[in-house]
């Protein structure tokens, strides 16, 4: 019965490896809920800000900000957000594929290129593709806190506003729901006014507001902006976590499935040479007793 010792170890290692499974997709509901709930309550603020800013634009035409005013520089930046662990499906391949065809049509514009990293996965692909990574954060944990975002994103902002980056692109993938997630690549900088009052008018803010400024407009708008962006870096880096636990829950799910047809398949097997072999034993002895008994 060696080949059915072999399968009984198999049986053993796949059911092993389906607990860790469950396991794994029990605690990603946990915290897919969590996400959502932190990606759901950051788009007040976000919309608020956008409002804001969209009415701030329209009522002082007489100035615009470094991010409103378009560059002619040979170099394309990216803020590329992935996850930190793997085990959530096809969700980073997804969006590093879509990273990729936007990195290949600014080469072949003749453009250069810079990348920030949010999480272990886009680093890792940026280095191996030979990307020039100009700053990076990893290990974000289940929780993003602005303060750890801010100083590698700045590096890009600070960029656009000297005027050594054409455009900045930020690429992450959005929830949508449970089952489905997407990747998105969309323009940063530079800030469209006709875009940020469409949004805002889509959010409840399409009538203009008259505002009193201290200390003055041009400190207001520059400080409102700088807000805007990063909350949309902000929300893109939670929505990109919400997608996580999500894809990793149904990842696991699939996992757990595929083990029990597996365990399934191998005891069908086991019970199948374990028969033959007893069918065996059984004729050798019902020969015996022939040949003694002749």
């Amino acid at each position: 019965m060696a080949a059915g010792k072999e399968i009984r170890g198999k049986i053993k290692s796949v059911e092993n490896t389906k607990k860790i499974t469950k396991a794994m997709e029990m605690v990603a509901a946990s915290k897919m809920r969590k996400a959502q709930e932190r990606m759901r309550a950051a788009r007040p603020y976000s919309d608020k800000v956008r409002n804001i800013a969209a009415n701030l634009g329209k009522a002082n035409p007489e100035y615009t900000h470094p991010f409103m005013k378009l560059n002619d520089a040979k170099a394309t930046g990216f803020i590329v957000v992935t996850t930190d662990k793997g085990l959530c499906g096809g969700m980073n391949t997804n969006v590093l594929r879509a990273v990729t065809t936007k990195l290949k049509d600014a080469q072949a514009a003749g453009q250069a290129t810079q990348a920030v990293a949010i999480g272990n996965k886009g680093l890792g692909f940026l280095n191996r593709i030979g990307a020039q990574v100009v700053s990076h954060v990893t290990q974000l944990g289940d929780t993003p806190h602005l303060e750890r975002l801010i100083g590698p994103v700045k590096v890009l902002l600070d960029a656009y506003a000297e005027g050594k980056v054409s455009a900045v692109y930020l690429s992450y993938t959005k929830f949508i729901n449970t089952m489905k997630q997407e990747p998105v690549v969309e323009q940063l900088l530079p800030l469209s006014a006709d875009k940020m009052q469409a949004d805002a008018a889509a959010h409840g803010g399409e009538h203009g507001w008259d505002y009193i400024y201290e200390p003055d407009a041009q400190t207001v708008i520059d400080d409102l902006l700088l807000r805007y962006v990063e909350a949309l870096v902000y929300q893109a880096v939670a929505e990109n976590m919400a997608s996580e636990q999500s894809a990793r829950m149904v990842a696991m799910k699939a996992a757990t499935d595929n083990a029990g047809s597996v365990i399934g398949e191998l005891k069908l097997v086991y019970n199948k040479t374990r028969q033959a072999a007893i069918t065996k034993e059984l004729s050798e002895i019902v020969s015996g007793a022939a040949a003694i008994g002749a």
